[in-house]
C-alpha cells in the first residue's frame, strides 16, 4: 500500500512537469497498465518485488489521474473572442470577499449568462474571479456593491483568460488559478451607461459552501470589529479562520526571516490540539453519563465517542481554515487513527502518513507543486523519523514528567529545524538561522495561549470575547517586537543559491544520518554531506560574457544585467498594490533563488510607477552599491536610495571589460519643466565585446531624434529594449534604422489597457527583419552575450500544459 501511494504522488508530480497533456487513449493505456501491475504484484513472491510493482502501478495511475483531472478543468474555458467584451451574468458569490483600498475581490459561480445587445449568448466558465473597483462617474465616486458569500448578483463584467507573469523562481499564477478551478478573471463594469445594472438578486442562496464561507466571513468581521483595526488583527484572523490576506508584507518578511510563518496560520499542531481537546472533553462527559439514566457507555464505548468528537471538531476547524494542505493532511491523519480505533486495528505511523499523502493528492493533484505540501509532510516525516520507536533508558524514564516533556519538545524542534534545512534551501534559496530560538518562544506561546484565546474569543459573547481577543493580540504584539529584533540581526538568514538535485539529495542523506538513533556510528559525518549545499556559490557569467534578463513584470520594465563580478538592475517593475510590486513579487524572489544578496547599481529611469514601483522594496531587502535616476529630489525613491546620483548623458564606467554609457538625458532637460517624465528616461548602452544592447526606457520620438543626431552610427546595438513598450509615439523609422537591432524585446502586460505594443510598431520592426520577443507571450527573456548571442524564453524552456490556454 505504501509503495502504491508513494508512486501515485510521484506520478501526479510527473504530470505537472509536462508541456502537453496526454491523449485519452494514452490515459486509458496507463490505467490498464496500472491494473495489470497490481495483478502481477499479487503473484510476486518477494516482498521487494511486490513493492516495486505496486509503486510502478501507483506512478502509472497517479499520472493518469492527474491528467484526467487536468482535462476536466481545462475543458471549461473562456473563448478567445469574448476576451475584453462586456457580458452580463447572474450567479453567486462563492468565496470570502477580500476588501482592499480600491475595491473588493471575490470568486463568482456563474449560473446564467444573459444575451448581449446582438442576441449572442457566450459560453463562459462556471467559476470566475472578479474585482470590483471604485470608479468615477463624472465628479462623483461610484460605490462598489457590498458583497457577501452566498448572495446572488447580476453583474456586467469584462473577462480575460487566465494569465500571469512567468519568471524563474516566481509564483505561477496560471497554475494557481487552474488549481482553484478558476478559468477566467475580470472586473465588474461600472453602472454608468449600462442597460443592465449591477444589483443583488437574492440575499442568500443556501448551499454547503455558502454556509461555510458566510460563517468564515462572520468570524472575520467579528474579530476585526472587536479588535478595532489593531496592527496584528490580521494574525488573529489567520489563526482563527485561515484568512492571511490582512497580514502586511512587512510582517510576512519578518515571519519568514525568523522561520515562524508556519505558526501564523491554522497548522497541523493547532488542529490536533483542538481535536484532542474535544475528544478529551467528550471522553470525560461520556464516561460520567453512565451514572445518569442515559447510560451512554453501554451504547457506545467512550473511546469511540471521543474519536468521533475529535474528528468532527477537526473537520469543522479545517472548513473554517479554508482547507489548506497542512489542514487537509492533519484531518486525514486524524481520520485514519480514529477509524483504526473504531475498528480495533493497530495503526502504523508510516501507513497513516502515506494515506494522508495519497488523500491530499487525490483531491488536488496540483498540491505537489506547492511549497506548503512538501514542508507540511516533510516536517511530519522528520518528526516521525526522529522520535517514533526510539527507546528510553531507565534513567530517562525516571525523570519528572515536565523534564521529559521539555526534552521531547527540544529534540523535536532540533529535528525539525535540522531536517527541513535542505528542503527550505531548495524551495526558497534561504534558511533562517534564528529559527530555533524564535520557534522555541513562538511555538508554545502561539499554540497554547494565543490560538486558544483567539478561538474562544471569536465565539464568546461580549464583553468576554473582546477581553480574550485583546489579550491574544497583546501577546502577538509582544512576540512581534521580539521577532522584529531577531529579523534585523545581520546573520538572521542564510541566503544560498537553489541547489542542484544531487546537492539536495546528498544533503538529505546527511540529514538522515545525523538524525539517526543514538548509537548510530559517527553521526557527525552527516555534516560532510552538507558541504556541497553550504559551499554552493551563485552562478555568474564567465570572462568575456554578459547576461541580461528582462523580467515578465506585466506592464512595466525591469532588466537585470550581469557581468562576471557585477550586477546592475535597470528599472524595478510596476506597483501592483500598496503591498505588492515588481520588486517583491518578481525581482527579489529571483535574486534570492540565485543566491544574490547585492546589486552594484540600480537605475530607475523615470518616475512612472511602472518603472519605479518596485524600487523601495528592493532597497529594503537588498544591499545596493549606488542608485541613478532622473527623478526629482523630493521623490520617495530618491529619499531612500543609497548613494543616489542623477542620470546624465556622458557618464561611463566599465565592469569586467563591459562598457556602460549613459546616452540620455542631457543636463539641460533637468532645467526645464516642459518635459514629461518619459522624456527624462535614463538611456543606457552596454557593450560587451562585439555586441551591444540599448536600454532606452520610455523615450519618445523627439528624444530618439536627438540620440540619432548626437550619436549617429554609435547608436547601433544588436539587442534593443523597445522604447516605451512599443507605443505609437516611439520606435521611429530613423531611430530603428540607426540602431539596426537583430532582436527587439517588448516588456508589456497581457492585454494591457494602453494597447502596447501597437500593431503598426510591431510590423515596423518586422519590416526591418528584427526578431521580436514579447514578455506577455514569452515570459522572462534571457539574453547571453559571448562569442554570439543566445536568447531564452521562459515559457518555452519551462513549458507547462496550462500555459497559453
Amino acid at each position: 500500500m505504501r509503495g502504491a501511494i508513494i508512486g501515485f504522488v510521484v506520478g501526479a508530480w510527473l504530470l505537472q512537469t509536462q508541456a502537453e497533456l496526454p491523449s485519452v487513449f494514452f490515459i486509458t493505456a496507463l490505467i490498464s497498465a496500472s491494473l495489470l501491475l497490481v495483478v502481477l504484484s499479487r503473484a510476486a513472491r518477494l516482498q521487494r518485488g511486490r513493492f516495486v510493482l505496486l509503486m510502478a502501478a501507483g506512478v502509472s495511475f497517479g499520472f493518469a489521474w492527474a491528467a484526467m483531472v487536468a482535462h476536466h478543468y481545462l475543458a471549461d474555458e473562456l473563448p478567445r473572442e469574448w476576451e475584453g467584451r462586456d457580458v452580463t451574468v447572474i450567479g453567486t458569490i462563492d468565496s470570502l470577499p477580500n476588501y482592499f483600498e480600491r475595491g473588493v475581490r471575490f470568486n463568482f459561480d456563474v449560473e446564467q449568462v444573459l444575451p448581449t445587445a446582438d442576441g449572442a449568448v457566450p459560453e463562459l466558465p462556471g467559476r470566475i474571479a472578479l474585482s470590483w473597483y471604485l470608479a468615477f462617474a463624472g465628479e462623483d465616486m461610484q460605490k462598489i456593491g457590498e458583497v457577501h458569500a452566498g448572495e446572488r448578483w447580476q453583474l456586467t463584467v469584462r473577462l480575460r483568460r487566465p494569465h500571469g507573469n512567468a519568471n524563474p523562481h516566481g509564483f505561477d499564477y496560471e497554475q494557481w488559478l487552474l488549481e482553484q478551478n478558476i478559468r477566467a478573471t475580470g472586473y465588474v463594469r461600472p453602472d454608468q451607461r449600462l442597460a443592465l445594472k449591477n444589483e443583488r438578486v437574492a440575499a442568500f442562496v443556501p448551499s454547503f459552501g455558502a454556509v461555510v464561507e458566510r460563517s468564515r466571513g462572520w468570524l472575520r468581521d467579528r474579530i476585526q470589529r472587536l479588535l478595532q483595526d489593531q496592527p496584528y488583527a490580521g494574525v488573529v484572523v489567520a489563526l482563527v479562520m485561515g484568512d492571511q490576506r490582512a497580514i502586511s508584507q512587512t510582517d510576512w518578511t519578518v515571519f519568514n526571516r525568523t522561520g515562524v510563518s508556519h505558526l501564523v496560520s491554522i497548522s497541523g499542531l493547532h488542529i490536533t490540539m483542538i481535536a484532542a481537546l474535544f475528544a478529551q472533553l467528550t471522553f470525560a462527559l461520556w464516561r460520567r453519563s453512565f451514572f445518569t439514566t442515559a447510560s451512554l457507555p453501554l451504547r457506545l464505548p467512550a473511546q469511540k465517542a471521543a474519536a468521533i468528537a475529535g474528528v468532527a471538531a477537526a473537520f469543522v476547524y479545517v472548513l473554517l481554515a479554508g482547507s489548506g494542505v497542512p489542514a487537509q493532511r492533519t484531518l486525514c491523519m486524524l481520520s485514519v487513527v480514529a477509524l483504526a480505533l473504531w475498528f480495533g486495528r493497530i495503526t502504523n505511523v508510516s501507513h497513516v502518513l502515506c494515506l494522508a499523502l495519497g488523500a491530499v493528492v487525490l483531491k488536488d493533484p496540483w498540491a505537489v507543486l506547492g511549497a506548503g505540501f512538501w514542508l507540511s509532510f516533510g516536517a511530519v516525516g522528520v518528526i516521525l523519523y526522529a522520535t517514533v520507536g526510539r527507546a528510553q533508558t531507565v534513567e530517562q524514564r525516571a525523570r519528572p514528567h515536565w523534564r521529559i516533556a521539555l526534552e521531547t519538545a527540544t529534540r523535536t524542534q532540533y529535528a525539525v529545524t535540522l531536517g527541513l534545512v535542505p528542503l527550505t534551501v531548495l524551495l526558497f534559496g534561504q534558511a533562517s538561522l534564528v529559527s530555533p530560538f524564535a520557534n522555541a518562544i513562538a511555538i508554545p506561546l502561539v499554540s497554547f495561549l494565543v490560538t486558544p484565546l483567539s478561538l474562544v474569543g471569536s465565539v464568546l459573547p461580549a464583553p468576554l470575547a473582546g477581553w480574550c481577543l485583546w489579550l491574544a493580540h497583546w501577546m502577538i504584539e509582544w512576540l512581534a517586537r521580539l521577532l522584529h529584533w531577531m529579523s534585523a540581526l545581520p546573520a538572521a538568514v542564510w541566503i544560498a543559491p537553489i541547489p542542484s538535485w544531487w546537492m539536495f539529495a546528498l544533503a538529505v542523506i546527511g540529514t538522515l544520518w545525523m538524525l539517526a538513533p543514538r548509537g548510530w556510528p559517527m553521526r557527525w559525518l552527516g555534516l560532510f554531506a552538507w558541504l556541497p549545499l553550504v559551499l554552493n556559490a551563485p552562478l555568474h557569467p564567465r570572462a568575456g560574457e554578459m547576461w541580461v534578463t528582462a523580467f515578465d513584470v506585466g506592464q512595466g520594465m525591469a532588466v537585470l544585467v550581469e557581468t562576471p563580478n557585477h550586477r546592475l538592475l535597470y528599472d524595478t517593475g510596476p506597483a501592483y498594490s500598496p503591498e505588492a510590486d515588481g520588486g517583491n513579487r518578481v525581482v527579489l524572489p529571483y535574486l534570492r533563488a540565485r543566491g544574490i544578496h547585492r546589486l552594484d547599481g540600480v537605475i530607475v529611469t523615470h518616475s512612472d510607477t511602472d518603472h519605479s514601483g518596485g524600487a523601495l522594496s528592493i532597497f529594503a531587502d537588498m544591499q545596493i552599491g549606488w542608485t541613478a535616476s532622473s527623478l526629482p529630489s523630493a521623490h520617495p525613491v530618491v529619499q531612500q536610495a543609497p548613494a543616489h546620483r542623477p542620470c546624465v548623458a556622458g557618464q561611463t564606467w566599465e565592469w569586467d571589460g563591459v562598457r556602460f554609457e549613459m546616452l540620455h538625458p542631457t543636463p539641460e532637460i533637468y532645467q526645464s519643466e516642459r518635459w514629461k517624465p518619459n522624456a527624462r528616461s535614463c538611456t543606457l548602452k552596454i557593450t560587451s565585446g562585439r555586441h551591444a544592447i540599448l536600454l532606452p526606457g520610455d523615450i519618445e520620438a523627439q528624444q530618439e531624434a536627438e540620440l540619432v543626431r548626437n550619436f549617429g552610427s554609435e547608436l547601433h546595438a544588436d539587442v534593443l529594449l523597445a522604447p516605451h513598450h512599443g507605443s505609437g509615439t516611439s520606435s521611429t523609422w530613423p531611430f530603428l534604422r540607426t540602431v539596426a537591432p537583430q532582436i527587439a524585446i517588448f516588456q508589456v502586460g497581457y492585454r494591457n489597457r494602453y494597447g502596447h505594443p501597437k500593431q503598426e510598431i510591431v510590423e515596423r520592426y518586422g519590416e526591418l527583419g528584427v526578431r521580436r520577443l514579447r514578455s506577455d507571450a514569452a515570459g522572462a527573456i534571457s539574453v547571453r552575450f559571448g562569442e554570439g548571442i543566445e536568447v531564452g524564453e521562459y515559457r518555452r524552456e519551462h513549458a507547462r500544459y496550462w500555459y497559453g490556454r
